[in-house]
């Protein structure tokens, strides 16, 4: 049987509600009448400290409350724009007031720093070297220094950053007459007064060292193939242009005002913006020069000049060695898993570490044949096709225009890269994406192979924003037949325009796996 429930009016049981803050400094007892000789229930609290320290509480509560700052008041236009006319006046008073007191300084000691007087208008205050390198000695560039954002690519479309860089040029090559618009912000120069114009400037400029001309001279007349066989031309280009580096490190001797980490750095600007004026740069040569100027700013201030160029010659070997020999050597080993006895084998263009895969895997006895796919302006896989048919591989030799007739008979395809973007898009010759993308219909694997310091954080997502245009004297000429001269003054036409791009962006979609010196990755 359930119990009848309590009532407070009932006087059975008693409920103490627990103490409050805020209900005062007694205790309440429901139904007290029950205790009625017990009046200590009804008595303040024995600690009379809690009292006092609740009444602290609130009397700070209230001063805060009347401290806090009152709301601002609510401002016009007019009132606002006033406001920031007298602090503009201000700051260009503060600006008269410094630089008078430059002029006076300057006046004072007019040799002890004359850069201080040709400083920036907006600029800080000049400092003398002396601070400067202190501060350097104290704290070393490039160990708590933030990473700097990278400079922004030139459009040649902008007709003021354009004249602009025409004065700080040293090259000032003749501008094509017949622009292809759709490339506006590219540059496209006359091809054949280039090489003329670098040759007679050769014993007047003071600030180009003798082996970085070589280098130009090399890339604009495309000797590379006789530098070094065992490269492509992105490696080849890449090693003359380290190699050139190290050749100006040796003959680098530091001036009497100059600290060597400071004066190198700025010397190698030099030289890579005469670099980029005769031939924009790949991003594989992109990343060796960020390598070899992270070295020079890091070098220790305790190193002597001949102790510090030493270790820069070194670091630039090891880099060879290691990122382009080496990295091809690793690369030739783990895309020799993917070759079988029986394959046939496409690849395009022309690419050393794809040659190599060929070859070791003909030496370790594999059997199988190998497609040539080649395109016009350059034919590089001819070169590649006596190389194999040299070592005795059997080849098929077909032009990318029959790419699809063959495909259907082609097991894996081996594609080099000049570059590989951080999306996954390769960056590489010219018609690379079109023997991806017919591969891909045809469900055959693409393997990329790239080294790894040919991997940049560039984000692209077509050919167009960055590419690099040749000549395109090269498209009107048909190597081998002299009757076929129909474009020979093509010139002449002002509604005709050739176009020779020289890369091309494949997306990451047609790529099965890229094969790196790390390892092989599947895309």
């Amino acid at each position: 049987m359930i119990p009848p429930p309590l009532h407070l009016s009932d006087n059975t049981a008693t409920m103490p509600v627990p103490e409050s803050p805020s209900s005062g400094d007694f205790h309440v007892a429901i139904g007290s009448s029950n205790f009625p000789g017990d009046s200590s229930l009804l008595s303040p609290p024995q600690n009379p400290s809690h009292a006092t320290r609740i009444e602290e509480k609130r009397e700070e509560k209230e001063v805060l409350q009347s401290s806090s700052k009152p709301m601002k008041a609510k401002t016009t236009k007019a009132e606002r724009r006033a406001l920031q006319e007298a602090q503009r006046a201000a700051k260009a008073a503060s600006k008269a007031d410094g630089c008078k007191a430059l002029a006076e300084s300057g006046r004072a000691a007019p040799g002890k720093n004359a850069k201080q007087t040709s400083q920036k208008k907006d600029g800080p205050p000049a400092t003398s070297p002396v601070a400067t390198d202190k501060k350097a000695g104290d704290h070393p560039l490039g160990k708590d220094r933030k990473k700097e954002a990278p400079p922004p690519r030139m459009q040649f479309d902008d007709k003021k950053r354009v004249e602009k860089a025409k004065r700080r040029s040293v090259v000032n090559p003749t501008e094509s007459r017949n622009r292809v618009e759709l490339f506006q912000h590219l540059p496209q120069y006359e091809h054949r007064t280039q090489l003329p114009n670098l040759e007679s400037k050769f014993f007047h400029i003071d600030s180009v060292h003798p082996a970085v001309f070589k280098v130009v001279f090399q890339s604009k007349r495309e000797l590379f193939a006789l530098f070094d066989r065992r490269y492509s031309r992105g490696n080849a280009r890449c090693i003359a242009m380290l190699r050139a580096f190290q050749d100006a490190i040796r003959d680098y001797c530091t001036p009497d005002d100059k600290i060597l980490f400071r004066d190198l750095t700025s010397k190698f600007s030099s030289y890579v913006s005469f670099f980029t004026e005769c031939r924009p740069l790949s991003m594989s040569m992109g990343n060796a020069i960020r390598f070899v100027k992270s070295r020079i700013v890091n070098l220790p201030l305790s190193l002597s000049e001949s102790e510090a160029k030493t270790a820069l010659s070194s670091d630039i070997d090891r880099f060879i060695n290691e990122k382009i020999i080496l990295a091809d050597k690793v690369i030739v080993r783990h895309a020799f898993t993917k070759v079988k006895d029986g394959d046939v084998l496409l690849t395009y263009g022309l690419s050393c570490v794809v040659e190599m895969i060929l070859f070791y895997a003909h030496d370790l006895g594999k059997q199988f044949r190998v497609v040539v796919v080649d395109s016009r302006p350059k034919l590089e896989g001819q070169a590649l096709l006596r190389r194999l048919v040299a070592k005795g591989l059997n080849c098929t030799y077909t032009h990318i225009n029959a790419v699809s007739y063959i495909m259907h008979e082609v097991t894996r395809v081996f594609l080099g890269a000049s570059a590989v973007l951080s999306n996954g898009t390769v960056y590489s010759r010219v018609g690379t994406s079109c023997v991806a993308m017919v591969a891909h219909a045809f469900r055959v694997p693409v393997l990329i192979c790239c080294e790894a310091y040919k991997f940049h954080e560039r984000v692209q997502l077509d050919s167009l924003c960055s590419n690099e245009l040749g000549d395109p004297d090269a498209v009107a000429r048909v190597p081998g037949r002299m009757d076929v001269n129909y474009l020979d003054n093509w010139t002449s036409e002002d509604n005709l325009r050739l176009l020779n791009l020289m890369y091309d962006a494949t997306p990451s979609d047609y790529v099965s796996a890229i094969v790196t010196d790390y390892g092989m990755y599947p895309v």
